[in-house]
């Protein structure tokens, strides 16, 4: 894993929506190959950071500064789930028609590798919510970018799927893929990631999971007190 290139920052990025900031002048970097989290309450500004990095946003100030392909896995909460097509279908969505069977093998490939190898022909409501968060996480990786944005990817699941799938990204940061991964989780983030970032609309923290949990025992905690302890 390497850790010597910056291939994304941000400089002073914000967004401002209802009158205030929701992202506050945020610099951030990502080193090449490695596996951070963006950790934060709900309404921290997570997910319009994520999409802010991705394009899908434009900022109020500030820059995107990156020269490689970004791809993102959005929240579950954000797919419609009734959609008639199975997991196979879903995780090849937006696949170009061009190189088809090669597509429909590395498909099968990453259906596999999150879990869900077996279960491919099913329709996207037959499928358990942590069955959802697998299905996401190959769509993901199925389009093969330089930078993978993740929106909470880890929530409301079990400990056992949670833990397989924290494993699949960091064999993708091992293989040289960025992946810059939102949650509340905070207690998987410090022990299971590169980089913690610590975020409620500014960033309150950023840096290696001792270095942050050094730096949040000095902070008022904005996360709740489990976050500190």
């Amino acid at each position: 894993m390497s850790h010597s290139s910056c291939v994304l920052s941000t400089t002073e990025l914000c967004f401002s929506y209802g009158g205030r900031n929701t992202v506050d002048r945020v610099n951030l970097q990502l080193q090449a190959g490695t596996l951070t989290a963006l950790v934060g309450p709900n309404g921290a500004g997570k997910s319009t950071l994520l999409h802010l990095i991705e394009g899908r946003l434009k900022p109020s100030q500030g820059t995107v500064n990156t020269s490689k392909p970004i791809g993102l896995m959005p929240q579950r909460a954000a797919i419609d789930w009734s959609f008639p097509i199975t997991a196979r279908d879903m995780v090849q969505l937006g696949t170009p028609k061009k190189g088809e069977a090669a597509a429909a093998d590395h498909c099968e490939q990453l259906l596999e590798r999150v879990g869900m190898g077996a279960m491919g022909s099913r329709r996207l409501n037959q499928l358990s919510g942590g069955q959802q968060q697998r299905v996401l996480l190959a769509r993901g990786l199925m389009q093969q970018t330089d930078i993978l944005l993740l929106d909470e990817p880890c929530s409301a699941i079990d400990p056992p799927t949670r833990d397989h799938l924290l494993k699949v990204m960091r064999d993708q940061a091992e293989a040289g893929q960025t992946l810059l991964v939102s949650s509340h989780d905070w207690g998987s983030a410090l022990d299971s990631y590169d980089q913690v970032v610590v975020m409620d609309g500014q960033i309150l923290a950023n840096g290696s999971p001792n270095m942050v949990r050094e730096k949040l025992s000095d902070l008022t905690c904005m996360m709740g007190s489990h976050c500190c302890g």
